[in-house]
Order: structure tokens, then C-alpha cells, then sequence
């Protein structure tokens, strides 16, 4: 059985106050929760503060992007050891809004899975089509190729520690969210590429996450589906009653 994650994304939003308060009530609300990870990935000003805000409990965090390279001179970058250094646990890679608006690419992430397994940091890689690739029934073609970008040449015995989020771009803070029908037969696209790359063993146990609009009211539906291992949460992750509900619903 593989251990779901339910992580919330909480993008550019909340100053390291307002994050702390979001804490004061998450955390009591899904305290002593062991049958999923839980895990949010707040903005860079406000991840220390999160960070010693929930030593000793059942969740964790880490940052939303970082770069490949140790240190230099990457003005406004933020390296895996900086990270690892204040004690974030995750990392979140190649997500669609990273790659729309500041120009990532699969290769960049690549280099970023390999710079956060020699830290100990656990990446979580995202990947999704757009709405034109979609329609055009490209959407296989397009998540082989990003898989293949990112994952090619990394070795199977280091994939235990990352997860993958499908992230429908079409699905993403516009209310639309992938049926059933699409989300499943995604995950199962990646985890068959997973078990060519690597083989069985590593596709049987990669942790694979929908993303896209999700809400407490499609949230069960969405874990029930067989190949989804987790939820990547965007919006709904802000109000901290709202992701705790998702949470709850695990029960």
C-alpha cells in the first residue's frame, strides 16, 4: 500500500504571519493523523517560520522551487543545501506556474531532482498538459516527454524519496478539475512509463498526486481513484478548515 500525500501549495500567497496563524488551527485539527503524509509547500519568506512551527508534529514542509546548483552567483535563487540547511524536507519541482512564467524547463529539473537526493531533500516533480495538447490528444505524448526529460538517467535505486504530481494545466485555478476517468487514466500513463524506465519495483511504489481545482467536495472521489496516491492542493489549501476537511475525509 502505498501512503497517500496531501500536500497544499500555497504559491504567493501569506506573510510569515498569517502563516502561522493558518498553523494555529491546522495543526490541532489534524493532529494525531497517521494514514496520510502531510506535507504544504509555502512561499520562501514565510518557510522558516512554518518550519519551527511544526517540529514535533505529523507534518511537514518544504519550498517551491530551488535551484540545481549548490551556490553562485543565481541573484534571488535559493540552492537545495539552503534548504536542507533550515530543515525543509520537500521540495516542489517543475510546476506549471514555474514553467509558464519563469521559463523551466524539464532539463533544468533534472538537474534540480539530483542536486535535492545529494542533500537528503524530497523532491516532488510535477508534470500535465496543456488544454490545446488536451484537445489535440496529445496529453500521452506530452507527459512521456516530460517524464522522460526529467527522470532519464537518474537511477532507480534513488527514486524512493519523490513523488510525481499530474497537474491537468487546463484544471489548474480555473475550477475545472480532470474527471475520474481522466485523472485515472493519466496516473496510469505515468506509472507505465515508471515501470519501462525503471521497472516494476519503482513504478509499483511511486507515490503519484492529482492537482488541479482541487476542493473538499471532489476530494474523495479523487483518493478513491486506484492509481491516486495524494493530492496536490492549490486554492483550497489557503483556508486552513478548508484543507483540514480534505484531511478528515480520510478518516
Amino acid at each position: 500500500m502505498r501512503t497517500k500525500i496531501i500536500a497544499g501549495n500555497w504559491k504567493m500567497y501569506k506573510t510569515p504571519a498569517e502563516s502561522l496563524a493558518f498553523l494555529d488551527a491546522y495543526l490541532p485539527a489534524v493532529a494525531g493523523h497517521t494514514a496520510d503524509e502531510l506535507l504544504l509547500f509555502p512561499s520562501d519568506t514565510s518557510l522558516s517560520a512554518v518550519l519551527k512551527k511544526i517540529e514535533g508534529t505529523n507534518v511537514h514542509a518544504g519550498a517551491q522551487t530551488m535551484h540545481w546548483a549548490k551556490e553562485g552567483a543565481y541573484t534571488g535563487q535559493t540552492s537545495a543545501t539552503m534548504l536542507k540547511a533550515i530543515g525543509a524536507t520537500h521540495v516542489l519541482l517543475g510546476h506549471s506556474e514555474q514553467r509558464a512564467y519563469q521559463n523551466e524547463t524539464y532539463e533544468s529539473v533534472h538537474l534540480k531532482i539530483k542536486a535535492a537526493f545529494e542533500v537528503g531533500l524530497k523532491p516532488m516533480v510535477c508534470v500535465g498538459e496543456l488544454l490545446d495538447e488536451r484537445q489535440a490528444g496529445v496529453t500521452k505524448d506530452t507527459l512521456l516527454s516530460q517524464l522522460g526529460a526529467a527522470f532519464t538517467g537518474l537511477s532507480a535505486e534513488n527514486l524512493g524519496d519523490l513523488s510525481i504530481a499530474y497537474e491537468p494545466v487546463w484544471a489548474i485555478g480555473t475550477g475545472l478539475t480532470a474527471s475520474p476517468e481522466q485523472a485515472n487514466e493519466a496516473h496510469g500513463i505515468i506509472r507505465n512509463e515508471l515501470r519501462v524506465m525503471f521497472g516494476d519495483a519503482v513504478a509499483d511504489s511511486m507515490r503519484i498526486l492529482y492537482g488541479g481545482s482541487v476542493k473538499p467536495n471532489n476530494s474523495a472521489t479523487l483518493l478513491a481513484l486506484p492509481e491516486v496516491d495524494g493530492l496536490l492542493i492549490g486554492g483550497a489549501s489557503l483556508d486552513p478548515k478548508s484543507l483540514a476537511t480534505i484531511v478528515a475525509s480520510r478518516l
